[in-house]
C-alpha cells in the first residue's frame, strides 16, 4: 500500500474534487463524522474548528491510500483502514470524510482531515512522511495486504572510489562487496537470532552486537571479517540492526543470552588476535578509520590497513566478481559525472 499526503489551505477545493467524483458515479462516501450536504456545507463545518487556529495556515490534510492491484478490501474494510490509518497518524479527535473512488485500476481511497482537533489542538505535523511509512506497513499486516518493500533502503553500499581503486590494483574482490553478498544470503536463510548468527560463523562472519548498558537493548551490530570490522550500516541501510530483525525473528527478552554469549566470545577472540598481532608488530591494535567505513585494526601497521586475510571455508559462496568488471563500472561512473559536469 501506498499513502500520499498533502496539506493544504483550502477545504473546499478538495472537497469539490472529491464530490464530482461522487456526483460521476465514480466515487462515494464511506466514512464520516461530519454531516452529509454539498460541497459549501461541509466546507463551513470544517471552517468552524478551522477558526479555533486562525493562524495556522494549512489545516487541510489529505491523504490518499492506495492498493496494489492484486489486493481487493470491501467499503467497510476499507473504511476500518482509514480511519485505523487517521488515529495512527494523531487525527483521535478531528472532523474526516473518507471517499472511496473507482475511477482507476486500483482500489484506493481519499481521506480529507481537518489538523485542528475539536479541542483546539494541532496535529503534530513532524516526521509525518516516516511515521506514515511505519504506519502503512503496519497496516498492510492487520489487513492482510501484499506488503511492498521500503524504497528507501538502499540494497547496499555503493563502493568508494579507493575501494574500486584498491580491488583493481590488488585484483582481490573488496570486503564491503564480500561482507554484502554473505549478509543476503545469511538472511534469507535464517529464520530466527540463533540461525542468523551461525549462519554467520559457517561463512568465517564474526557478529558483535551494541548493547546498551542503561535500557540492555542492541542499539546496532558490527561485522569482523578477517581482520577488518564494518558496522552493519555502512555495508547498506538495509544492513542496520533495525532494519535486520525486520527480517528475522527475534525477542529482546528470548535472545538476550544468545547475544550476551556471542558477545562475550567475540570480545575474548579480539583481545588473544590483538595480543598475538601485537607481539609480532610491536604496535597496539585500535580503531581507525577506513575506505567505507570505521575498521578496528588489531595490532597491524598502517601500511597493512585494509588488506584482508585470505579466509578459506567450505560455506563461503562465489562471488560473481572481476578487477577488469569492477574497473568498467568506476569509468562508466566516471563518465557519467564529468558528462553531467559538462552540461551544467
Amino acid at each position: 500500500m501506498i499513502a500520499k499526503i498533502i496539506k493544504g489551505k483550502d477545504f473546499y477545493g478538495v472537497l469539490a474534487y472529491n464530490e464530482k467524483k461522487v456526483e460521476q458515479g465514480q466515487g462515494s462516501v464511506i466514512d464520516a463524522n461530519i454531516s452529509h450536504g454539498n460541497t459549501v456545507d461541509r466546507t463551513k463545518e470544517f471552517n468552524l474548528i478551522r477558526q479555533l487556529r486562525p493562524r495556522l495556515a494549512k489545516a487541510v490534510c489529505h491523504v490518499s491510500l492506495n492498493l496494489p492491484h492484486t489486493d481487493n478490501l470491501k467499503d467497510r474494510e476499507f473504511a476500518s483502514l482509514g480511519f485505523d490509518y487517521l488515529k495512527g497518524m494523531g487525527f483521535d479527535d478531528n472532523q474526516y470524510i473518507i471517499y472511496r473512488h473507482t475511477d482507476q485500476e486500483h482500489q484506493h481511497i481519499h481521506i480529507v482531515a481537518n489538523r485542528v482537533k475539536l479541542s483546539g489542538e494541532v496535529v503534530d505535523d513532524s516526521r509525518d512522511l516516516y511515521r506514515s511509512k511505519q504506519l502503512v506497513r503496519e497496516l498492510e499486516r492487520k489487513y492482510n495486504l501484499a506488503r511492498l518493500p521500503d524504497g528507501n533502503l538502499k540494497s547496499k553500499a555503493a563502493l568508494t572510489q579507493k575501494e574500486v581503486e584498491k580491488a583493481i590494483r590488488t585484483s582481490e574482490p573488496p570486503i564491503k562487496l564480500i561482507l554484502q553478498q554473505h549478509l543476503e544470503n545469511v538472511l534469507r536463510e535464517s529464520k530466527d537470532m540463533a540461525g542468523f548468527i551461525i549462519g554467520l560463523k559457517r561463512r568465517n562472519i564474526f557478529p558483535k552486537f551494541n548493547v546498551s548498558k542503561t535500557t540492555g537493548r542492541v542499539t546496532g551490530i558490527s561485522f569482523r571479517y578477517g581482520n577488518v570490522i564494518y558496522k552493519g550500516s555502512t555495508l547498506g541501510r538495509k544492513y542496520s540492526w533495525n532494519n535486520i530483525i525486520k527480517r528475522i525473528d527475534y525477542g529482546q527478552d528470548r535472545d538476550c543470552s544468545i547475544i550476551l554469549e556471542n558477545n562475550t566470545a567475540e570480545r575474548r577472540a579480539e583481545r588473544t588476535y590483538g595480543e598475538s598481532i601485537g607481539r609480532a608488530t610491536g604496535t597496539p591494535g585500535k580503531t581507525t578509520n577506513a575506505p567505507g567505513g570505521p575498521v578496528q585494526t588489531f595490532g597491524q601497521p598502517k601500511d597493512y590497513l585494509g588488506k584482508a586475510q585470505t579466509v578459506v571455508s567450505d560455506h563461503i559462496e562465489e562471488i560473481p566478481w572481476t578487477p577488469f568488471k569492477l574497473e568498467l563500472e568506476d569509468r562508466k561512473k566516471r563518465a557519467k559525472r564529468k558528462g553531467k559536469g559538462k552540461r551544467l
